[in-house]
């Protein structure tokens, strides 16, 4: 999800952030942002089940969000508009399907700590599938079987215990998250299977795989930073966004419905 998804971010710095707000990892292309994330909308995604943010670091957030957005739009923007301009629309889709893959380990392990076998072992299914016949993950031969991608991590496994979010924080270079979920964000790191099973190899494969991620998170979020450029209060609007993304997330992890707009075009029930 916010895609979502807020979901590979905090270890790609602040593409990855803003990917977990508008990236698609699991759709061939990116999603056309959700009316409530249009300029017009974003009045009414701050006020409609935005949950109260806890945000008493506010100077400091708003002074590193605005240094996020200078390097975005310097730097990392036009590489990102650069690689959507010359890059076939297919290939990017093979790139976001390549980088969801390899994301699968990591859920299906919050799936179960969750206490969602049944999620986990869709999960799990998908990343043999698509790890095989579908090419390294260039393909999604699961989805088209019939099981859906999702997304999990381990912040969202500790507000389905509970745990509250904490503080809201804008980190410089690494974009929005709370508390709860960059302490979740450091546990993700440090238990990726994938990172795991790789570290004893050659250090070209995380370099590509990070370099993939991020230049797919940004391309996946353009039309959301694009909204933001709009927007008349644009780090109340990503804040707003963020919180209600993630509080969805932990409501689906305790088997809630959805009822914010879905930024992950795929999901599982619990």
């Amino acid at each position: 999800m916010i895609r979502s998804s807020f979901s590979l971010a905090r270890r790609c710095g602040l593409l990855v952030g803003l990917a977990s707000l508008g990236a698609a990892p699991h759709v061939v292309s990116a999603q056309p942002l959700p009316d409530s994330l249009a300029p017009d909308g974003a009045s009414e995604l701050a006020q409609t089940n935005a949950p109260t943010p806890d945000d008493p670091w506010e100077g400091f957030n708003r002074g590193a969000f605005k240094f996020n957005r200078g390097f975005d739009r310097f730097l990392i923007g036009p590489m990102g508009r650069g690689y959507m301009k010359v890059t076939p629309r297919v290939v990017r889709g093979r790139v976001s399907s390549f980088v969801a893959n390899l994301s699968e380990p990591r859920t299906a392990i919050n799936d179960l700590a969750q206490g969602r076998p049944r999620a986990a072992g869709v999960t799990a299914s998908r990343f043999l599938i698509n790890s095989t016949v579908g090419g390294l993950g260039l393909f999604d031969v699961g989805g088209k079987l019939g099981l859906e991608g999702h997304e999990a991590d381990f912040g969202q496994t500790l507000g389905r215990y509970g745990s509250g979010s904490g503080r809201y924080l804008v980190l410089p270079l690494m974009g929005p998250t709370t508390l709860r979920d960059a302490a979740g964000g450091l546990v993700d790191t440090m238990t990726d299977p994938v990172s795991l099973a790789t570290a004893g190899g050659s250090k070209t494969f995380g370099m590509v795989r990070s370099g993939l991620t991020a230049v797919d998170a940004r391309a996946s979020a353009d039309g959301l930073i694009r909204a933001l450029d709009d927007a008349a209060d644009p780090y109340a609007m990503m804040r707003s966004a963020y919180l209600q993304n993630r509080a969805d997330m932990v409501r689906q992890a305790r088997g809630g419905v959805q009822v914010l707009p879905d930024f992950d075009a795929a999901r599982i029930e619990p």
